[in-house]
Order: C-alpha cells, then sequence, then structure tokens
C-alpha cells in the first residue's frame, strides 16, 4: 500500500474535474487557494488559484534574488565610506 502526502485540505478526483472543471476549480481554490486532483486517490497534480500563483512566483524571485546578493557580497571587498563621502 503506497502512502501519498496531499499538500492541501480540498481534492477533487480526475472524473470530478472532467465533469465540471470551473465549478471544481472555483470551489477548491477558495479556502486556500490550492485543490489536489486526484486519480485513484493519488494526487497527480495541483490547481493553485491565480492569486496564489503570483504569490508563490514572487516567494522564488525573491529567494533568487536573495541567492545572488549572497553570491556578490561574498565576492566583493568592503569600501570604507564616510557620511560626508555620500
Amino acid at each position: 500500500m503506497a502512502i501519498h502526502q496531499i499538500l492541501t485540505s480540498n481534492v477533487a478526483s480526475i472524473t470530478d474535474l472532467k465533469k465540471n472543471p470551473m465549478g471544481v476549480i472555483t470551489q477548491g481554490t477558495i479556502e486556500d487557494g490550492a485543490i489536489a486532483i486526484l486519480n485513484r486517490n493519488e494526487p497527480v497534480f495541483y490547481c493553485v488559484s491565480p492569486e496564489l500563483f503570483a504569490y508563490i512566483q514572487e516567494v522564488l524571485e525573491d529567494a533568487e534574488l536573495g541567492e545572488q546578493a549572497k553570491q556578490r557580497l561574498a565576492t566583493l571587498e568592503p569600501v570604507e565610506v564616510t557620511l560626508d563621502d555620500l
């Protein structure tokens, strides 16, 4: 018996999705922005709301920019300045 982690409290079957795609997606993403679609009780994909997708994209971009900043800081030598220099 395989055990599968489902990363959202909202689930629907692939059959339900085929019968009423917009209804399943709309109802499923209202609560927390995501719904797991199951095929034979296994998650096959997740649908997310546009708002959640935008948030995920922003978090990923922030993480990437943070990593770039760390790399640049590691290779730069500090320059001493005074307030008068600015």
